[in-house]
């Protein structure tokens, strides 16, 4: 099965992980408020990335020093679950983020996890991870960060504001709340700040690519309409030389004027440049049009 341009941004990030223990313990505390549970009953993660399922308990091991309780087996294809249940876990982790795990009902972003700008980033790539997606660019433009804490999408729009030149739009979907760009450059500028360079740089190409088929078929269309008037006045052209020549008058117009009937009547489909470019000596384009103004105005004054 062919692995979308979304799993491929995600495994671009997952390739590297927090260096710090700061920016560990921020990516995950990114995950859990994106993850699809977190509360101080448990946390449940489901992922159908599989670099993203690889680096997940790494990423907790180097945050809080302890492993998933439930977490699929290395041959586990589609989607994969991870739990952690232990109530001493959950205790750690509630209060490494300043929660009290008797009232997490409204889940915010605790502002001195993210602190640093490095801290910032990791954040913002565990959300991404754990609840985004991205379109792929020759479907449409759309990336989007998904959450069910309605706090924690208003504060996380504050904190892409402060490391972006832009503020995502937020919409809500089925209880929760989604952050999302439909700009191209704003998805390229995100995606390169996650570390997703390669994912970037496909959107960049597919939107050159568009354009250069839009400016070949607007170059295209004009050619055929170009094309469809040079037609039409040939033949306007070449009805007027024939009544001439019927109502022998034809002889009677003067030599220049002959000649362009002439040039027309051998090259119905030639523009007026390259009629002008055959006359004896050459003129220019105007000058080829008068000429042909003329006759066409002498058949109808006859």
């Amino acid at each position: 099965m062919a692995v979308s341009f979304s799993a491929n941004a995600k495994a671009e990030i997952c390739r590297s992980l927090p260096q710090k223990k700061c920016c560990a313990v921020s990516q995950c505390f990114g995950v859990l408020l994106f993850c699809n549970s977190f509360s101080a009953d448990g946390i449940k993660v489901i992922t159908e990335s599989q670099e993203f399922a690889q680096i997940l308990p790494k990423l907790f091991k180097k945050a809080f020093g302890f492993s998933f309780d439930v977490q699929p087996g290395e041959d586990t294809v589609g989607k994969r679950s991870f739990q952690i249940t232990d109530p001493a876990k959950l205790l750690l982790i509630m209060r490494s983020y300043g929660f009290d795990p008797q009232d997490t009902l409204s889940l915010h972003i605790n502002l001195p996890v993210v602190e640093e700008d490095c801290c910032k980033q990791a954040f913002l790539r565990g959300a991404f991870l754990a609840g985004g997606s991205v379109t792929d660019p020759d479907k449409g433009y759309h990336l989007e960060l998904s959450t069910t804490h309605h706090s924690v999408a208003k504060e996380s729009c504050a904190l892409v504001q402060e490391v972006m030149p832009f503020i995502p739009k937020t919409a809500a979907r089925g209880g929760g709340r989604v952050l999302y760009l439909k700009q191209i450059e704003q998805i390229e500028d995100f995606l390169t700040y996650l570390g997703a360079h390669v994912a970037a740089m496909g959107i960049m190409e597919a939107r050159l690519e568009k354009e250069l088929n839009n400016k070949v078929n607007r170059r295209c269309n004009c050619d055929d309409a170009n094309t469809s008037k040079v037609v039409e006045a040939a033949q306007e052209q070449l009805a007027a030389i024939r009544l001439l020549r019927k109502k022998g008058l034809f002889e009677q117009l003067p030599e220049k004027m002959q000649q362009a009937a002439i040039a027309r009547e051998q090259n119905p489909e030639s523009s007026l440049t390259e009629l002008a470019a055959m006359m004896e000596p050459p003129i220019t384009k105007p000058a080829m049009n008068n000429r042909l103004k003329k006759l066409m105005q002498a058949a109808k004054e006859k």
